[in-house]
């Protein structure tokens, strides 16, 4: 039986990871497994630009935690390696490089996850990831407008120009 002073620690590891679901936009469990840790510290990299945590803990801490929070849907998936994703902030661009990542690695797999405290399936989550970031879609609205407000100075000065014509 474990000790007494290894419980309690395995407690406040539960505590501390509830407290950081409970703040993030974004929680991601993935498997990890015939990954090398090359291609792991590049994921990593990418995922620290994108102001995103990716850890390794064990299954039964990750389901304490999620469980302590009242999140239990996620429990099945819980089997086998996972490696869990957390971010605070806009939780698009992470989504985005772990989708990516997992497209590119046959091995590396998305189990599920929770968006702004809604658990989601690997559908909605890959669903998720293949829309287009808020700059890409801002970038389309400006495109869109301009294309419209272009159509509407050419139509003006057609105007002018037969208002002319017939002044002439």
């Amino acid at each position: 039986m474990a000790s007494e002073a290894i419980l309690k620690q395995k407690e406040e590891e539960v505590k501390a990871l509830a407290e950081k679901f409970k703040s993030s936009n974004l929680i991601l469990l993935t498997d990890y497994r015939g990954i090398t840790v090359e291609d792991v510290t590049g994921l990593r990299n990418t995922l620290r630009d994108a102001k995103a945590e990716y850890k390794v803990i064990k299954n039964n801490i990750v389901k304490r935690a999620l469980n302590e929070n009242g999140e239990k849907e996620l429990d099945s998936v819980l089997e086998g390696p996972t490696a869990v994703i957390m971010t605070e902030g806009d939780y698009l661009e992470p989504l985005k490089a772990v989708y990516q990542y997992a497209k590119d690695n046959e091995f590396y797999k998305i189990k599920g996850g929770i968006i702004e405290g809604k658990v989601m399936s690997v559908e909605e989550i890959i669903t998720l990831a293949k829309l287009p970031s808020r700059q890409e879609l801002l970038g389309m609205l400006a495109g869109a407008l301009l294309g419209n407000i272009s159509k509407v100075a050419i139509a003006l000065d057609q105007v002018r120009k037969q208002k002319e014509e017939v002044n002439a």
